[in-house]
């Protein structure tokens, strides 16, 4: 074989022809995933109630086993095997796979449908444990993206072995890490000195008559009616039989203790563990719970700001939280269950946290000289916004009450006129000072790169937005409130709860306000002035 030349004329070896330039070679995808073969137990889980109502009908019928039982108990054997089948069919066809660009995941059986979502719309990374996730080493990852606040933009993979889902939450969050964690990360951990601000919170009372109502609703579906069991029978019986002056107090008292203990015992459940902490410059990080665990990462570029929240009896207490207003944390439940970031604490802790959070000094108000930590102050309301309070409490509290004993005790028994002249002095005072309270609550104004407000008796909200955040005002009015020359206005924000109120402010500071706040917004519809005042709303 002769071999090809390259050259013209003259002597010396022969030179080989180059070969054709090499291509790259792309890189293969990345394999698809599939969830842990452990997900087909996670679906068994909803066995429990049905099996434990059962089991409550033997135990009070003597172990005697009913008709109706026999035939519950064979349509949970057929909703069992469907159940299993479907999630058998379901971790079968359902995979993802991370790419260099997008989060995709494929599910379905007749009806198959792919989903992507671009990584840098994912927001927020939720990674749940119930008692039976931990118990077989699984967990369950919700990706929040842009534009979920109703759900429909988040991702769900249920279930993952821990460790996988810890990895893929760092995959996701990948873009996040825009530079170094500082020096001490931590924002806050848990001390159980703080379990004293447990019980200052609605709970404690209400708390006893939900679950009571739960346990009455359970025992009625399987069949017991409470109210016929010999010791409640009884116990009721002596309750009305005794001196109510005495049984009364020590039934409130009871429920008072035992909403104590309920509550103490969900706060240890929800925050066991509790660790607020800066994952990596642009990334928070919650993790807390016992049973259920919990782990919320929130990507700082969707952080539009916090709320510290003092409900009436906490706030007596000294004690306050902390939530996060940030986008994407689903709808408004979930938003509720993810936006913690503090539990019932000191609230010095609290207005610290909230700082560490906006990573600037928190805007603290206070109620007796308006003025915050740094000497800012908050701008008062028109003193017509007390006059306001007070009127609608009369209205709306002390007088319908007070109609209605005099009324009952007009037509009845005149001791129902007595209770009503009682009941009107009684509650005036403690309404005309609720009215007092909330309008020194009432405040506003721009701290740096924060809008702030606050308003609220029974609970105190301090809300501090990133001015940038708020993407549209409105201005409300009733016919009330305009002949007062008030004005409230709604901060439209696409995260938390997608509006922030400031009531009552004056309707010529107004404008001004929303304008100074958020420039340009508002700009097409307000007139300036040439002299003298600020800009106002165009007509």
């Amino acid at each position: 074989m002769s071999t090809p030349w390259n050259g013209t004329g003259g002597g010396g070896a022969p030179t080989p022809a180059p070969h054709a330039e090499e291509r790259p070679v792309p890189p293969a995808p990345p394999e698809w995933r599939r969830l842990s073969p452990r997900t087909l137990l996670v679906h068994c889980g909803w066995l429990g109630a049905p099996l434990g109502s059962l089991a409550l009908t033997a135990l009070a019928t003597g172990g005697r086993i009913t008709g109706g039982a026999w035939l519950t108990l064979a349509a949970i054997a057929a909703v069992f095997a469907v159940v299993t089948a479907a999630g058998w069919i379901r971790w079968a066809r359902t995979d993802f796979r991370v790419t260099g660009e997008n989060l995709e995941v494929r599910s379905g059986l007749v009806t198959r449908r792919s989903r992507s979502v671009p990584l840098h719309r994912i927001r927020t990374v939720d990674l749940t444990a119930s008692p039976l996730h931990r118990l077989l080493g699984v967990t369950v990852l919700r990706a929040g993206t842009a534009g979920s606040g109703e759900g429909g933009g988040e991702l769900s993979l249920e279930a993952l072995p821990v460790a996988e889902g810890e990895r893929l939450r760092a995959e996701l969050l990948a873009r996040a890490a825009t530079g170094a964690v500082a020096a001490d990360p931590v924002l806050a951990r848990i001390s159980w000195r703080w379990l004293r601000y447990a019980p200052l919170t609605f709970w404690v009372v209400g708390g006893v008559f939900v679950a009571g109502g739960s346990v009455y609703r359970a025992l009625h579906e399987i069949g017991i009616e409470p109210w016929k069991i010999g010791f409640v029978r009884r116990a009721f019986e002596e309750f009305g039989n005794g001196m109510l002056w005495l049984t009364v107090p020590a039934a409130l008292l009871a429920v008072i203790a035992l909403g104590s203990v309920g509550a103490v015992v969900l706060y240890v459940e929800n925050w066991w563990n509790y660790r607020l902490e800066w994952a990596d410059a642009g990334t928070l990080r919650v993790h807390r719970g016992l049973l259920t665990t919990r782990s919320v990462t929130i990507e700082r570029a969707r952080l539009r700001g916090v709320v510290l929240r003092e409900p009436l009896l906490l706030r007596a207490g000294g004690g306050a939280l902390v939530r996060a207003v940030a986008s994407g944390l689903g709808n408004e439940e979930e938003n509720r269950k993810r936006s913690g970031l503090l539990p019932p604490a000191p609230r010095r802790e609290a207005v610290r946290v909230a700082g560490g959070t906006l990573q600037s000094p928190f805007p603290d108000a206070s109620v007796t000289d308006r003025q915050d930590l740094q000497g800012r102050h908050l701008a008062r309301h028109p003193r017509v916004a007390l006059r306001r309070r007070r009127v609608r409490g009369l209205l709306f509290a002390v007088l319908p009450g007070t109609a209605l004993l005099a009324g009952l005790g007009a037509a009845f028994t005149p001791v129902l006129l007595h209770a009503a002249w009682i009941y009107a002095v009684v509650t005036t005072p403690v309404v005309l000072w609720l009215a007092r309270d909330a309008y020194r609550n009432l405040g506003h104004g721009i701290v740096g790169e924060h809008l702030v407000a606050r308003s609220g008796t029974f609970s105190r909200d301090t809300v501090a937005l990133r001015r940038e955040a708020v993407a549209a005002w409105t201005f409300s009015t009733s016919p009330f409130t305009r002949r007062a020359g008030l004005v409230t206005l709604t901060a439209a924000v696409a995260a938390g709860e997608e509006g922030y109120r400031i009531p009552d402010l004056a309707e010529g500071v107004a404008p001004a306000f929303a304008a100074t706040a958020t420039p340009g917004i508002l700009d097409e519809f307000l007139t300036h002035p040439a002299r003298n005042g600020g800009p106002t709303a165009a007509t």
